[in-house]
């Protein structure tokens, strides 16, 4: 999975499946049994499971046929063994049918409301994660998202790129909590973030515009849930000259940088406090400068990355991970990442997951060559 644009709700197609087709073997097997078998057994008697099944994975229609069919076959069974007991079973077939038809329509009203639900949580996701360009001059970039499962299409990770006068801009964070309010909340600090990339000239006056935004949004909800109600983020600025990243950490996990010599973990020289919060740990922005030559790859993640667990518990371990690499494009780093997140966790992550990998490259050369002086 890769940007979130690639993420799309399917639904259920109407192919007919082993698994689908289960109520018709159902049928059978116990129609097999009970023609074969001594009627003392009675498998007969089980008959109304087929479709009680079916309303769990069918149509209304499909569903009351089926009861039709062993309704029946019921009252064949009673034609061959006189003795059987037909009109019992057939009886508790016809109310089945009845009840199972009555589920199968409320089941598929059910699944219709979800389906409409997704699609308005993909939107709302789809505006705190939009689209971005691949390449920003001499910096590529891609990005991963990862739902904790299938159907949670919605939750507080979040990060943008801006491309500016100072540099190219990311933002990546997590906001504590889930669903629309998190979404909000995220929502309320990439807008923000969106505008300042453009306008500060340092990332601490980019902080100020984020806190504020940060605390108006979550001005609206009870002052008792302020402690329960922040977000963690990292800043970051590579200039337009290169050479250099800028680093400003809210309580975020550290950055990983890539370079030749090796791994190493971008921790803040000093703390800066968590967005909605500074209102109690004051508002001072540690600025970090890091280098980051030609080739050098950064890695911005959420804590969903490193709090994956496997079997026995263990947390995954990044930056073990990150030195087992070797430099590639960002997508194929991130593609890594994601499968071996996969494969550690054996498929069952426990939180989103959000992740930036960027990379330094030369810049290409004009299509026109280098201009010349004038004299």
């Amino acid at each position: 999975m890769g940007k979130p644009g690639q993420q799309r709700l399917h639904r259920p197609q109407g192919r007919w499946s082993p698994v689908l087709l289960s109520p018709v073997l159902l049928t059978a097997v116990i129609a097999s049994l009970a023609y074969t078998t001594p009627r003392s057994m009675a498998f007969s008697r089980i008959l109304p499971a087929a479709p009680a099944l079916a309303a769990a994975m069918w149509p209304v229609l499909p569903t009351v046929l089926l009861g039709t069919v062993c309704f029946l076959l019921m009252i064949g069974l009673g034609i061959v063994f006189p003795d059987l007991g037909t009109g019992y079973t057939a009886a508790g077939i016809v109310a089945v049918t009845v009840a199972a038809a009555y589920g199968s329509h409320v089941r598929l009203q059910r699944e219709q409301s979800l389906f409409q639900v997704r699609l308005v949580a993909d939107a709302a996701q789809q505006v705190v994660l939009g689209p971005m360009p691949r390449c920003y001059g001499g910096i590529e970039v891609e990005s991963l998202y990862l739902a904790a499962a299938a159907e949670a299409r919605i939750g507080g990770d979040f990060y943008e790129v801006a491309d500016t006068g100072f540099g190219v801009r990311l933002l990546i964070g997590d906001v504590r909590g889930k669903g629309l309010p998190a979404v909000g909340a995220a929502a309320a600090v990439v807008n923000s973030f969106r505008e300042a990339a453009y306008d500060e000239p340092d990332l601490a006056g980019i902080a100020h515009r984020l806190e504020a935004s940060s605390t108006r949004y979550n001005a609206a909800f009870p002052p008792d849930d302020l402690m329960e109600r922040f977000t963690t983020a990292v800043l970051v600025e590579i200039p337009c000259e290169g050479g250099i990243v800028r680093i400003l950490n809210f309580g975020h996990p550290p950055p990983l940088l890539l370079t030749r010599e090796g791994v190493r973990v971008l921790d803040p020289t000093a703390p800066s406090p968590l967005l909605n919060l500074a209102d109690l740990i004051g508002d001072h922005y540690q600025t970090d400068t890091f280098a980051f030559a030609h080739g050098d790859q950064l890695l911005l993640y959420t804590d969903g990355v490193t709090e994956a667990r496997d079997r026995a518990g263990e947390f995954f371990p990044l930056a073990d991970w990150m030195r087992r690499q070797t430099p590639a494009h960002p997508r194929e780093l991130l593609d890594r990442l994601h499968r071996d997140l996969l494969r550690y966790s054996s498929g069952g992550l426990d939180d989103d997951i959000a992740a930036l990998a960027v990379r330094s490259r030369e810049a290409p050369a004009p299509l026109d060559g280098p201009k010349r002086q004038a004299a």
